[in-house]
């Protein structure tokens, strides 16, 4: 599918894990990256059920970009079981600003194409998507 503001493409694979996701729940979190020789987005990382927040933050590079799907399970004040699908767009300090603005133009067509999400964060460092401010916006 062609991202018409940015000339970028979304390989179906996206979007297809991403369903996975969600549905089968069969992914823990979903890394993304955008093919520099393609011009596509396409999946870098696959985190199985069974990873944690911190296998996740550490999937990320410390010096370039990526987009970012992590499903979060939590247990509400009621006692409920229950979980919620965050995107992260990671954008780092030290990446490139060429890269950091074809991220951000083309973050959000990408983002739509991932019909379930339920929260966004961006980052520029851990501390901005902390295990805290998650559980915080999943209550």
């Amino acid at each position: 599918m062609a991202n018409s503001s940015s000339g970028m493409y979304v390989k179906d694979e996206c979007v297809l894990k991403f369903l996975e996701l969600k549905a089968k729940r069969n992914h823990r979190f979903i890394v993304f990256k955008i093919d520099d020789q393609t011009q596509q987005v396409v999946v870098e990382k696959l985190g199985g059920p069974q990873e944690t927040y911190e296998d996740f933050t550490n999937s990320l590079p410390p010096k370039e970009c990526r987009y970012a799907v992590f499903d979060y399970d939590f247990i509400t004040h009621e006692n409920c079981q229950k979980s919620k699908i965050f995107f992260v767009a990671w954008s780092p300090d030290g990446a490139r600003v060429r890269s950091k603005m074809l991220y951000a133009s083309s973050k959000d067509k990408f983002k739509r194409q991932l019909d379930g999400i339920q929260s966004e964060l961006q980052a520029t460092d851990p501390s901005e998507m902390s295990l805290d401010i998650i559980k915080s916006r999943a209550v």
